[in-house]
């Protein structure tokens, strides 16, 4: 699942997206937009993936992730990431005394899970990834995501560069410091 330039370079692009339990709004609900950037900040500081792209919804994000290592797995960096994020969901959702929506959380955990001391599902159990190989799908899936607060039934903003938990504004402004654009045009 790597992509491989005329230079030989292998980049590990994926456009990767998880959605809250049953859909629920918990990153709205929470205001835990933050948790899902303190991860883009772990993933950057310890080296394992840069964010090429971002959507971060009330209840799902869409994110392209640049794995710096071949080695490192896709599977346990979001799920790592999902795990730190639903610690903090949990946390905030206990102190702003959301009872029920607690209790549906904790319904929803198998014996299994709370054999493993699992206490709550936040997230759906699975993730969704694809690979991204061509130049045409990275801007495809780019634009999908900048695109899904003004779609459907979200109608968040009338312009998606006003949403504040999304990078289609650093993509306007030029400012895109997640992913080297000499990688992006070798693609």
């Amino acid at each position: 699942m790597s992509i491989k330039t005329a230079r030989g370079t292998e980049y590990q692009l994926y456009f990767c997206t998880f959605t809250c339990f049953k859909w629920m709004n918990l990153f709205e609900l929470t205001d835990g937009y933050d948790c899902v950037y303190k991860w883009f900040n772990y993933l950057k500081d310890q080296k394992h993936a840069n964010v090429v792209a971002y959507v971060i919804m009330p209840n799902h994000l869409h994110v392209i992730l640049h794995l710096k290592d071949p080695s490192l797995s896709l599977n346990k960096i979001v799920g790592n990431g999902k795990r730190f994020m639903a610690y903090a969901i949990i946390t905030r959702l206990e102190k702003g005394l959301y009872q029920g929506v607690l209790e549906v959380l904790h319904g929803s955990v198998t014996r299994r899970e709370r054999r493993k001391g699992q206490k709550h599902r936040v997230f759906e159990e699975s993730f969704d990834a694809k690979p991204i190989y061509t130049k045409y799908f990275l801007e495809q899936k780019i634009d999908y995501i900048h695109h899904n607060p003004i779609r459907g039934k979200w109608a968040l903003v009338a312009d998606v560069t006003h949403y504040p938990h999304s990078s289609a504004s650093f993509y306007e402004e030029g400012n895109v410091f997640f992913f080297e654009p000499k990688h992006y045009s070798e693609l």
